[in-house]
């Protein structure tokens, strides 16, 4: 949640600075606007948690009901370059502009291939697919209130940038969290009494 608030702060802080509409109040109540950035990310921070512990969930009851472990993958794939289309319609379909509807989703398609990689580097290759999946597919499923209604570029970042932000230090931070610590599980004999 506090990298979510710090994330907002930042993007929202770029955003009010290369756009003076984008602050609630303008740009001279810089302060006012921070916090309302910071209390946002908070929110954006737990609807992350919220979306991450929901793939655990979701990964958990899918290995079960597959019972291979490649079917639930495939899936996971198929879904994700569903989304990775799903998303450029959606936006082209609310005619952001010219631009937006194919630049989001390739920029979020390869900052997804770079944490997917990353991910793959520390843990194994068997970890790809379902990063990718987290990475974009669980992302965009999060942002969806801010696809929906009136489209707003600036709302669509605001809320993508923490997001994705967040969902990549809990996939980074995750391994490092389930590490088995074999130092200490050694068993040592036992003594024999004399």
């Amino acid at each position: 949640m506090a990298i979510g608030a710090l994330v907002c702060v930042a993007a929202g802080t770029i955003m009010l600075l290369t756009n003076q509409d984008f602050g609630f109040l303008g740009f001279e109540a810089t302060g006012f606007n921070a916090m309302m950035m910071a209390i946002s990310g908070l929110m954006i921070g737990a609807f992350s948690q919220m979306g991450f512990f929901a793939y655990l969930t979701l990964n958990y009851i899918a290995l079960s009901v597959f019972r291979k472990k490649y079917l639930w993958n495939a899936l996971q794939g198929y879904t994700t370059l569903f989304a990775v289309f799903a998303l450029g319609y959606v936006l082209y379909e609310d005619r952001t502009n010219n631009w937006f509807f194919w630049v989001l989703p390739l920029v979020t398609l390869a900052l997804s291939l770079l944490v997917s990689w990353l991910k793959v580097k520390q843990t194994k290759i068997t970890a790809f697919i379902p990063t990718m999946f987290l990475m974009f597919t669980v992302t965009f499923i999060e942002a969806w209130p801010a696809l929906q209604g009136e489209t707003n570029v600036a709302a669509i970042i605001f809320m993508m940038v923490p997001l994705f932000v967040c969902n990549a230090y809990q996939n980074m931070m995750m391994h490092r969290l389930l590490k088995k610590d074999t130092a200490n599980s050694t068993v040592t004999p036992a003594k024999s009494a004399v």
